[in-house]
């Protein structure tokens, strides 16, 4: 049995655009930092790449970012076994996420940047001190500025972060972050701002305390901020969503033209396909899936899609979705099962031979997008593709 698309183990499958990444790289590039700041764009690789694939997007993105962001040690810890493998410089690569001691010493010895949020990294020094690291852990100071989530807050910060300035032999605090709330969901961005008067703050007092020898590197913006808020483009871009050509809201889209004269063009990287399992006609008044919610009110030619709730697409978008076929839409009918998904094609193909519907992406003129999906499903376009199931088959076109 062959492994291509087509096969009937992989009726289901992924298209990534290596182009389309490319034009969203360079996108950002092109954003100017704040006077005097040297900027490095960083690419956000969480949660299996959003959805898209982590070992398919790390070789295409690895020589083209200046920083490598992950939420898990061991997802981190792949980047260096990549530039191993294929002989490539290290890049730097910073991991977000909670850290055990054990896990620190790993990551010192490799060169990976870990992210100290509170006062328990403390337990971790004697661990890095009896492994006689022959370097540092290099370590960036998270400031909680109004997110409410990690971070040492302002008050806490001068009580809490003493064993920093304690522990230079094995902690060398090399930048410092924070993470805005809702610079997505406005259009008036005056938390945002507050945030960043906050994380100034912060950055005061730690250079302050520690001295370090070489200026912090600063980073505070993810995608929306990045494109809207040109005071918060510091050393340091954090690019999530928006890498992989999704928008991360329409305050964001409405507030980039205000802000920049114009709309960058993203282009989404990711398109869903799937290969019909049956085509087949059903009579007038024929039900249609479980529960019988749909029925039809004609005679229908039906394509039945081996792809359901299991494989990441949304039980909630039962009877509003379309997918595409031959460039036009067809209507998801009944509820989306688990392995299934049922959908009329009578206006898109004139026989009953298999047909390749589109779940998410472009066919012809027509398109469905994630942010469509996600309305459908009442959720965000954030959770449509990292709930992508990571089984599929990830293809990479150019």
């Amino acid at each position: 049995m062959g492994d291509g698309p087509g096969d009937a183990v992989h009726a289901s499958w992924l298209e990534l655009s290596a182009s389309a990444l490319r034009h969203n790289v360079e996108v950002f590039r092109a954003l100017e930092g704040r006077e005097g700041t040297p900027r490095g764009v960083g690419a956000v690789l969480k949660g299996n790449a959003y959805g898209h694939g982590l070992a398919q997007v790390l070789p295409l993105v690895h020589g083209q970012v200046d920083v490598l962001y992950f939420i898990a040690p061991q997802d981190a810890l792949k980047v260096r076994e990549h530039e191993r493998a294929h002989g490539l410089p290290p890049r730097q690569v910073l991991v977000l996420g909670a850290v055990g001691p054990h896990e620190a010493v790993v990551l010192a010895r490799e060169g990976v940047d870990v992210v100290v949020a509170d006062r328990g990294w403390a337990d971790a020094v004697p661990v890095l001190r009896a492994a006689k690291l022959e370097r540092p852990l290099r370590v960036h100071v998270h400031i909680d500025t109004g997110l409410g989530r990690e971070g040492f807050t302002l008050d806490g910060l001068p009580r809490e972060s003493h064993f920093l300035v304690e522990s230079r032999d094995v902690l060398e605090v090399v930048g410092a972050l924070s993470h805005f709330a809702n610079t997505e969901d406005v259009t008036e961005q005056g938390y945002a701002l507050a945030q960043l008067d906050a994380f100034e703050t912060g950055l005061a007092f730690l250079e302050s305390q520690l001295k370090p020898v070489k200026p912090l590197q600063r980073h505070i913006a993810a995608s929306a901020a990045t494109l809207v808020l040109p005071k918060a483009r510091y050393e340091a871009l954090r690019v999530g969503i928006s890498l992989y050509g999704l928008w991360p809201s329409p305050e964001t889209r409405l507030s980039a033209r205000l802000v920049l004269g114009e709309v960058p063009v993203l282009k989404p990287v990711l398109s869903w396909k799937c290969r019909s399992q049956v085509v087949k006609w059903l009579p007038a008044g024929s039900y249609v899936g479980y529960g019988c919610t749909y029925r039809c009110p004609e005679p229908t030619r039906i394509a039945v899609l081996p792809v359901g709730y299991y494989d990441g697409y949304p039980r909630l978008a039962s009877g509003k979705a379309h997918v595409l076929v031959h460039g036009r839409r067809c209507p998801v009918l009944g509820r989306v099962m688990m392995n299934h998904l049922i959908v009329d094609v009578t206006r898109a193909t004139s026989d009953e031979r298999q047909v390749t519907a589109t779940l998410l992406g472009k066919d012809g003129e027509e398109s469905v997008s994630a942010e469509s999906l996600a309305s459908w499903a009442q959720t965000i376009h954030y959770e449509v593709v990292t709930r992508l199931g990571a089984h599929l088959k990830r293809v990479v076109v150019e």
